[in-house]
């Protein structure tokens, strides 16, 4: 099936995001009036434990290496809000050069990923997972590097989780959050 995948990428960059009630239900579209965002002009951090991990190099990192297994391990959870419907949404905006995968991987296996669509400077997450202990953790790690490094100013992870909260996550009024928004959209950016 095809998507407007214009009119979708028109409503994220509105601040609009989309999910499903469970992974057969159709996809329909939300907006908070509070975001959580992972800062990328300082205040990001992480557990010290997690500091071991990154200097024993366990994992290498990967951008589209999977996309769809990313998509896969979003998804595989008890209750989910990415469908089917989304995941074939998350691939045809990955084909037309808007949705990304950034994964961590141990040897040949897929230890974990990100999954986030990428308009101008904001990288907008929207969900992660791991097939490894860590791999989730050191993706976020290494993507807020990835992303400073390629000067985004905008890492929106849509709502605020106690896991989010320990890598610095905090949440933005509407107005304020629109105002980020609307810089990190007028950037040129490349995420690869």
């Amino acid at each position: 099936m095809k998507y407007n995948i214009d009119l979708i990428v028109e409503n994220y960059a509105k601040g609009y995001f989309l999910m499903a009630e469970d992974k057969h239900s159709n996809v329909d579209w939300y907006y908070s009036k509070q975001r959580t965002i992972i800062p990328l002009n300082g205040g990001f951090r992480y557990p010290k434990s997690l500091q071991r991990i990154l200097n024993q190099e366990r994992f290498s990192v990967g951008i589209n290496r999977d996309f769809l297994g990313v998509c896969i391990g979003c998804a595989n959870r008890e209750t989910t809000w990415i469908s089917n419907q989304l995941i074939e949404i998350y691939l045809e905006l990955n084909q037309t050069g808007w949705a990304y995968s950034f994964e961590t991987w141990q040897d040949d296996k897929l230890a974990g990923g990100i999954l986030g669509i990428v308009i101008g400077g904001a990288f907008i997450g929207e969900s992660m997972f791991y097939n490894i202990p860590d791999g989730s953790k050191v993706a976020m790690v290494k993507l807020v590097e990835h992303l400073i490094s390629q000067g985004f100013v905008l890492f929106d992870v849509q709502m605020q989780n106690p896991h989010l909260e320990r890598f610095g996550a905090y949440n933005l009024e509407d107005n304020e959050y629109q105002l980020l928004l609307n810089k990190a959209l007028n950037l040129r950016r490349r995420f690869i």
